[in-house]
């Protein structure tokens, strides 16, 4: 326990330190620090994927069962999305967007409880169909992190533009078309990920149940997260809309999905941690 409790530790302190580096970077412009905390990056993929296969040997399950290992899982998928993203596009603030989140996402998964699930947590994932079910939708929720970070771009590099800041910044950023796409390629993505796996958890309730919960309020909020994704590309593909408004609706539809993942199953009584 102590060996998983050091290695915890180690993951938030080199994830800390990147995060850090990739700020100087953005306010310095300097690539010494930039490939110091792309590496630091990689170190705490590495660590985040020994420590989940620690917690697997340890409770011979998938370590995705709880809200503290659902956090955890969530921030090694930006983790990774980020490093292939670095590697592809080289858009190196977009990583930096990308490792606040997860950052934040792994502080706060220290404050949730880290022990086994319960027996009757157990018991409900003993069937292969819910544990994809959450490995489904978690990837979702990566794909839309990635999204939500072009678009934290795009209205920043939209304000720079409308106040005449020219600078090296800039560039580095990504034009505009860029950006918007990369938010729509996002969406287009991740919404059927996201459809699949509210379908596979419903069919799993009936399977394991023989109910589905359509009243539950993880449910309703989940299908109204879809919702408000598939009216964002309902608008950008038929309604071919560009542009600012579209940035500020992809934001605030991404951190409807946020208020649904960490609030509404504290209000639903089929989902529980």
């Amino acid at each position: 326990m102590e060996t998983i409790n050091l290695l915890y530790v180690m993951i938030i302190l080199f994830y800390c330190l990147s995060v850090l580096g990739y700020f100087i970077d953005f306010m310095q412009n300097s690539q010494k620090v930039n490939r110091a905390a792309f590496w630091l990056l990689s170190i705490v993929w590495v660590l985040q994927l020994v420590f989940l296969i620690i917690r697997y040997i340890q409770f011979d399950r998938l370590p995705i069962m709880t809200l503290f290992e659902g956090m955890f899982f969530y921030a090694w998928i930006i983790v990774t999305i980020s490093l292939v993203v670095n590697r592809l596009y080289r858009t190196d603030f977009l990583v930096f967007v990308i490792n606040i989140i997860g950052f934040s996402v792994m502080a706060i998964s220290m404050l949730t409880p880290a022990g086994d699930v319960s027996e009757r947590l157990a018991e409900l994932f003993i069937f292969e169909l819910l544990v994809i079910h959450v490995v489904v939708l978690m990837l979702s929720y990566g794909v839309f992190t990635l999204g939500f970070a072009f678009s934290i771009l795009y209205v920043l590099q939209h304000q720079m533009l409308k106040q005449k800041k020219w600078n090296n910044r800039m560039v580095r950023t990504g034009n505009l078309l860029t950006l918007l796409k990369g938010s729509y390629v996002c969406s287009l993505i991740g919404f059927p990920l996201m459809l699949t796996g509210l379908i596979l958890g419903l069919v799993y309730a009936w399977v394991s149940m023989e109910a589905v919960p359509f009243t539950d309020m993880k449910v309703i909020s989940s299908f109204f997260v879809l919702l408000v994704y598939g009216v964002y590309l309902f608008y950008y593909k038929v309604k071919d809309m560009r542009g600012y408004q579209m940035a500020l609706f992809h934001i605030g539809a991404f951190l409807i999905l946020l208020i649904n993942y960490l609030l509404s199953s504290t209000f639903s009584q089929f989902h529980f941690w």
